[in-house]
């Protein structure tokens, strides 16, 4: 298992993760904002996008 130290792009704060995944999503334990892994190597995240409601269309 490997374990990747990504940086938290508004806080600055450190995010551990173990065996991470392009595309995985991660909730900050801190601020409760959803992140998406955009880049493991080298590691770095982005906010995840925000899903539009389905109106049934």
């Amino acid at each position: 298992m490997a374990v990747v130290q990504f940086e938290n792009p508004d806080t600055g704060a450190t995010i551990e993760l173990t065996d991470p995944e392009l595309g995985e999503l991660v909730i900050d334990d801190e601020t409760g904002v959803e992140y998406e892994v955009v880049s493991v190597e080298p590691p770095r995240l982005e906010a995840a996008p925000q899903e539009a409601e389905d109106w049934g269309e």
